[in-house]
Formats: structure tokens, C-alpha cells, sequence
């Protein structure tokens, strides 16, 4: 784990050891300030020595002053650090995630992957921030004070021996506690984002059952679960302070009583024993070594916080995607031409049931394909396994007459268009949006997509054209519209292959002929697969794949399958009855 966020911090690894060498210069500053205190009391002070006081009071201004500068630059230097090593996590994690295969993201929720983004990022760079300032400075504290303290005294001295292991151990078994207590936070915070998302993103559906209600009791119990959890996490946490002013007052009292018998022993002889300053300085350390200690413990405390974070951004790093390029991969679709060759494809590698169950079909290029079956019987995998948003996990899928696992993933990808049965636009404008099919494209080139679309009349109709602003997710258009754009951002790829996902399910039938029918006069190269409901989408394809369950079930085209296919004809008849019944 240390090692996977290690390479996150790359150019901030000079500005964290400039961090510690700071705090090591601030604690020698700190550490010098009571010898000097020391010496004042005894030879100014004691003695009325007016010039001495004057000589040890300047120089406590100057280490003073020293030290300041040098806390500032520590401090300083330690939020640039950590500030940036959290940019640098959120930055790795989310070109990680770009990276991954449907299968891969199909182990992470949404919820998961943005309250690793941004949650457990922000715990893991407070936690940075104080590992090399403040759990720096603490061991640098206590080993200083306590060489200087020994050399005042040694017996006094071992009082902070006897009490370091009695902090120590409490503040261990805080920790080991605490620990399993935040794991269970964070996963509730996961389940946290993912009702809120939920909620945002169907708060039509909603409101339109008026289920407001029922969405807050779902939102309070996940809510109270987390503060439940935080609550007991902090309340133990908590402890760490009343073990540390115990140990401390301890210290004081074992100090002043042996300190105050050394200097009635010692007559305030240096030479003798303890003098007033050794004990005033005695004092200053044994605050110095407890404070430090506290902040070893806030440090723990917050070490224990970031330790799941960790654990959770370290899981999303590691995670690499099941689908890779090859060695020296393809680099040239010859043509859009598809062969599927006793293909079997599983969700997962002990799943019972296969999605799709030795698919044997051969498509040429520039052909039309409708693809018919009813809900759950694996038309979207299907075809996903032709860019490899998922890979066979039997048989092989050709493009081109090569296998697509030989393709170099830009090229294969780029030589296929998807439209998902999903459609999703991005906030910008419908300009911006088109160009994602293709960031060069000309005025032309997207009014020519959008015409094949049928979205060109709506574009028109509205005020800026193709300059009209998209809300997230294409809230202020139709879903047809949407529809359609996604259509036109997918031309503009001049794919050789076009796979429409249910894309026109949206859409009335007069547009999906309109569209069908302009596909099959500008795009005569193109393969085009069509996934459909309607048989109205696919009856005049070349040929149509009924699927049954993740079996092909028959091939043929439309005539033909009203002949053989009991599963099409009865599809065919129930839809005629239905607009019969509309009529």
C-alpha cells in the first residue's frame, strides 16, 4: 500500500524533505531556548548580573525568532506538500479509472469511486500534512529533551522513562480500536453518495410518485449510521487527551518533589546538584516531551482515519484493467466485416450461466443487422464484446478478419461506434457534445451527421443552434433528441462499424425510418448493427439474429423468419395486434 501511494508523490518529494529538515532546525531552536533560560536564572538572575541578563535575553529574542521562521517554512512547506500529493492521487486514481474495462468498473460503484476522489483523498493529505511536520517534529522533541534532560539530571530524567510506556500503550490500544470502527464509516459513506446520487439523478421518477418521504428515511438512516459509528470512533479517540494530562500532571508533581529535595540538598549549587534554572528547564522539557507525545497521539488518531482511506485509493490504483493491449497489436481495420466463432462470454469467471452461449454468425461488411430478442437475453452483451467493452471468454470475435484481441484498443475503437443503450450527453454545448465523436470535425461534417440524425430541424428550431448549452446529463432535451444527438456524435467517427444500441427506442417510426433508411444510402460501407424492440427498426436488413436467453435462436431475414422463427413470429404478431389497437 506504502508503496503504491509512494508513487503519487513524485516532484513533492523535495518539498517533504524540505518539510522535515525545517522541523528538525525548529526543534534544535526549541530545545536551546530553556538552556538558555536556565543559564539567565542561574547567572543573571540569581547572581544580578544585570549584563548576562541582557546577553541571554537577546539571544532568546534571536532563537526565538529562529524558530518562528523556521515553524512558518515547516508548516508552510508541509501543506504545499500534501496539497499536492492529494492533486497527484486524485489525478492517478482518475486516469487508473479511464483505464479500466466494464468488468473492472463493475467491482467499484460510482458512489465508491468519488468518495475515494474525494473523501478519503482529503483524509490521506491531512494525515500527509501531519506525518511530516507534526509526527516528524514529536520523536525529534522527545529525543533532544531527553539527551539535554539527562544531562541536567539523570535521575529526574527517568521519570519521562517510566511514563512514555504507559502513553505509549494506551495510545495503541486506542488505535487498534478505532481502526475496524473507521473502515465501517467509510463503506457507510459509500452507500451515503450512492442514495444521494440516486435520489439527483431520478429525482423525476421521485417526485413524480411522490416518494420525497421514503428518499429522506432512506437518506437518515444511512446518515445516522455513519455519525453513530464517527461518534463512538471519536469518543475513544477522545481518551487520548485525559491519558496524556494525567501523565503530564504525573510528571509535574514527580518533578517539582524531586527537583525541590535536589535544590534543598544542593543549596542552588550547580556544581552540588540542581540549581532553580535546571529545574525551570526540567520543567520546559517534560511539557515539551508531553506535548510532543500529544501530538504523536493526534497523529495517530488521524493515521487511523487515513488508514482505510488508504487501504480504499490504494485498492482503486492497484486495479488494473482486465483488457489490455497485445504485443505488437494491429494497427489497420482492413473492413467493418465481423465473425463471431463459438463464442461463450461470463460476467465472471465462476458464473454459472453464460451470458452468451456459443454464437456462431458471420456479418460482411457494409451489411445491415438487426438484432431482435426479448428483455435479458444478452443483445447489449452481444455486441459489446466487439470493441472489447468486454472480452470473450471462449471462441473468438473477428473485425476485419482479425481477432479483436490482436487490435491495438485506439484503432479497434476508433474503426467502431457505439451508441449505448444508455445515452448520456455532457454539460456544454450541443457543439461540444457532437465533437466528441470527432474534435475536428467541420460545420459541415456535424451538420451533415445531424441531417442523417434527423436532428438537424430540432437544432435549427432552437435559439443558438448548435451553440444551445446541454445540462448535465441532456436534462433540457427530449429523449428522442438525445437520442438522435448521440446518433450524430457516433457518425461523426466515419465508423466502419455502427452499433445502435436500442438507440431509436425514443424516437416515433416515422423518424426511425427516416434514419434507417438514411443509413442505408450515405453509409453503404458501414456495417450497421441495430438492436431493437420494434421490428419496424430491423425488418429490412439484411439479415436479423433472434436471440433467445444468450443463444442465437434463428438468422434470416424478415420473410424468412416469419416462416421459421416462432420466437420472431410471435413478436411480429403481438406488435401488429398493438397498432391495431392504436389505429
Amino acid at each position: 500500500m506504502i508503496k503504491t501511494l509512494w508513487k503519487s508523490l513524485r516532484e513533492y518529494k523535495k518539498t517533504s524533505l524540505l518539510t522535515i529538515g525545517l522541523t528538525l532546525f525548529e526543534v534544535v531552536f526549541e530545545i536551546v531556548i530553556p538552556l538558555c533560560m536556565a543559564e539567565l536564572i542561574d547567572r543573571g538572575v540569581e547572581q544580578g548580573e544585570m549584563n548576562l541578563v541582557l546577553k541571554y535575553g537577546l539571544a532568546l529574542v534571536v532563537f526565538a525568532l529562529l524558530q518562528l521562521m523556521t515553524g512558518m517554512g515547516s508548516a508552510l512547506a508541509a501543506a504545499r506538500s500534501a496539497a499536492g500529493f492529494a492533486a497527484n492521487l486524485r489525478q492517478d486514481m482518475y486516469d487508473n479509472v479511464q483505464t479500466f474495462s466494464f468488468s473492472n468498473i463493475d467491482k467499484f460503484s460510482t458512489s465508491s469511486i468519488v468518495t475515494r476522489l474525494t473523501t478519503d483523498v482529503t483524509n490521506v493529505q491531512n494525515a500527509y500534512q501531519m506525518l511530516i511536520k507534526l509526527a516528524m517534529r514529536g520523536p525529534f522533541m522527545i529525543l533532544f529533551a531527553m539527551v539535554v534532560s539527562f544531562r541536567i539530571n539523570r535521575g529526574i530524567s527517568l521519570v519521562f522513562l517510566a511514563l512514555i510506556p504507559v502513553l505509549g500503550i494506551g495510545l495503541i490500544l486506542i488505535v487498534r480500536t478505532v481502526h475496524p470502527i473507521f473502515q465501517k464509516v467509510f463503506e457507510n459513506y459509500d452507500r451515503l453518495n450512492n442514495v444521494v446520487q440516486e435520489n439527483l439523478r431520478g429525482v423525476r421518477v421521485v417526485k413524480s410518485f411522490h416518494q420525497q418521504s421514503k428518499e429522506i428515511e432512506k437518506f437518515d438512516r444511512v446518515s445516522e449510521r455513519i455519525y453513530q459509528d464517527f461518534a463512538k470512533a471519536e469518543r475513544l479517540i477522545s481518551l487520548n487527551t485525559p491519558l496524556l494530562q494525567f501523565c503530564l500532571y504525573l510528571s509535574m508533581l514527580l518533578i517539582s518533589w524531586l527537583g525541590a529535595k535536589a535544590i534543598v540538598a544542593s543549596g542552588n549549587n550547580a556544581a552540588l546538584g540542581l540549581t532553580t534554572g535546571d529545574l525551570t528547564a526540567l520543567f520546559s522539557y517534560a511539557i515539551q516531551i508531553l506535548m510532543s507525545l500529544m501530538m504523536l497521539s493526534m497523529v495517530f488518531a488521524m493515521m487511523t482515519i487515513a488508514q482505510s482511506s488508504a487501504e480504499r485509493i490504494s485498492e482503486l490504483l492497484q486495479e488494473t484493467s482486465d483488457i489490455q493491449n497485445p504485443k505488437d497489436p494491429v494497427r489497420q481495420v482492413r473492413d467493418g466485416s465481423i465473425c463471431y466463432q463459438n463464442v461463450d462470454f461470463v460476467y465472471a469467471s465462476k458464473a454459472g450461466k453464460k451470458v452468451i452461449d456459443q454464437a456462431n454468425v458471420t456479418i460482411q461488411a457494409g451489411q445491415t443487422v438487426g438484432i431482435i430478442g426479448g428483455t435479458g437475453s444478452s443483445k447489449s452483451s452481444f455486441v459489446q464484446l466487439i470493441p472489447r467493452l468486454y472480452d470473450v471468454s471462449a471462441g473468438a470475435v473477428l473485425v476485419g478478419g482479425v481477432d479483436v484481441r490482436r487490435y491495438d484498443l485506439d484503432t479497434l475503437r476508433n474503426a467502431v461506434a457505439m451508441v449505448l443503450q444508455k445515452n448520456e450527453l455532457f454539460s456544454g454545448t450541443i457543439r461540444e457534445n457532437l465533437r466528441w465523436g470527432n474534435e475536428n470535425a467541420t460545420e459541415e461534417e456535424m451538420q451533415e451527421a445531424c441531417r442523417l440524425a434527423c436532428a438537424d430541424e430540432f437544432i435549427s428550431a432552437m435559439p443558438k443552434g448548435y451553440d444551445t448549452h446541454i445540462e448535465q446529463g441532456g436534462t433540457n432535451v427530449s429523449g428522442g433528441q438525445k437520442q438522435r444527438l448521440c446518433i450524430a456524435r457516433a457518425l461523426l467517427k466515419n465508423p466502419k462499424i455502427l452499433i445502435l444500441d436500442d438507440s431509436t427506442s425514443a424516437v416515433d417510426t416515422k423518424t426511425d425510418a427516416l434514419i434507417q433508411k438514411a443509413f442505408a444510402e450515405y453509409l453503404p460501407q458501414t456495417t450497421k448493427i441495430i438492436i431493437a424492440q420494434r421490428i419496424s427498426s430491423v425488418q429490412h436488413a439484411d439479415q436479423i439474429i433472434v436471440l433467445d436467453d444468450g443463444k442465437i435462436s434463428a438468422i434470416g431475414k424478415h420473410e424468412e423468419l416469419l416462416k421459421e422463427s416462432a420466437i420472431y413470429r410471435e413478436v411480429f404478431e403481438s406488435q401488429q395486434k398493438g397498432s391495431g389497437c392504436h389505429a
